[in-house]
């Protein structure tokens, strides 16, 4: 009896958790948009909070064009275009997964405008003080 519940209990652990590719490939896909959707957020804010210093939001317009320019190069540098199928049914999940990653560190650089300083930051540039 001990042993058919082990069996029982294998079965259910190596069938219950198991994905196809195109479900792996989705929600990569997925976490991806919701990383582009805050980062968005992130930049639509920084829009409106430095509205008044149309210098600033020139050259914010500026350097994120070039990111996604950056963004594009780099994903061709890691997946040089090839033939149909080179890269397997893992593709999908892949580009995702390296997209999203790039895009979490331009949300992270992004929200130094959004979080501010501490007061007293001699380099601060364009960024805004904490609490002001």
């Amino acid at each position: 009896m001990r042993y058919i519940l082990i069996i029982f209990i294998s079965i259910i652990c190596l069938t219950g958790f198991s994905q196809t590719q195109a479900e792996m490939n989705r929600e990569a896909s997925e976490s991806y948009k919701k990383a582009d959707k805050e980062l968005n957020d992130i930049y639509k804010t920084i829009l409106t909070d430095y509205k008044s210093d149309t210098v600033f939001i020139k050259n914010l317009k500026t350097a994120q064009r070039i990111w996604i320019s950056f963004r594009d190069a780099e994903l061709k540098v890691m997946y040089p275009e090839r033939e149909s199928g080179y890269y397997g049914s893992v593709y999908p999940m892949c580009v995702s997964i390296y997209l999203e990653k790039l895009t979490r560190e331009r949300i992270t650089t992004l929200k130094a405008w959004t979080e501010g300083v501490e007061e007293g930051d001699a380099c601060s540039g364009s960024l805004k003080f904490k609490g002001k």
